[in-house]
């Protein structure tokens, strides 16, 4: 009888819940929450409105689903952003958790935006929720993909410009992930200095 129940069942799509493994069953956590931001160019307002948070997660799987279901970076308009930041840390200066740090920056060439631009995205996000970084994880509060004109800009942001040797460590590791060529540099900036720049280029406080 068992038998005639469970071959009822399969005709009809229905799959017993303990005939499923624990690993269909059980969600894998990750080390921080994130939260994925939007900012879209609208002049009509102010950087803030524009600025609109879609989700925060915190498990391996609820990541990917965003990822599936998310426009890739090389399709979005011109003068958008992602964001993927710790838990309620805004990708902004002001914020408090990001007013002491600064970003490691790399320049994507325009021709580059529907070859390698995606992949370097996914590859850092990766780095982050898997906290790629090792002991330097800590010091990462996020990571920012700007579409721009003159080219795209791609900046993993950390928390604080005193600690070298996690600075370092965390822009080892991106060129590392990247597989970026020997001549492919990427720079730090510190936030303080990009917020005074007079020019629109922030002088670098190291260079990879």
């Amino acid at each position: 009888m068992a038998s005639e129940v469970q071959q009822q069942e399969q005709e009809n799509g229905v799959v017993a819940t303990e005939e499923l493994s624990p690993e269909m069953l059980i969600k894998h956590p990750l080390q921080n929450k994130w939260s994925l931001w939007f900012y879209k160019n609208d002049r009509t307002k102010s950087w803030e409105e524009n600025l609109m948070k879609i989700i925060t997660f915190e498990y391996v799987e609820d990541f990917w689903a965003v990822i599936n279901h998310l426009e890739p970076v090389n399709k979005l308009q011109m003068g958008c952003d992602y964001a993927l930041f710790k838990g309620d840390i805004k990708p902004m200066w002001e914020d408090v958790q990001n007013k002491q740090g600064g970003r490691w920056l790399l320049n994507v060439q325009k021709s580059q935006r529907n070859t390698e631009l995606n992949n370097y995205w996914i590859e850092i996000l990766l780095c982050l929720i898997g906290e790629s970084f090792d002991e330097a994880s800590d010091n990462v509060n996020g990571a920012v993909v700007q579409i721009r004109n003159k080219g795209d800009k791609l900046a993993v942001w950390t928390a604080d410009i005193t600690n070298v040797e996690a600075i370092m460590k965390i822009g080892r590791t991106i060129k590392d992930r990247l597989n970026l060529h020997p001549r492919n540099t990427i720079g730090y900036e510190a936030h303080s200095d990009t917020q005074v720049k007079t020019g629109s280029v922030t002088k670098n406080r190291f260079t990879l």
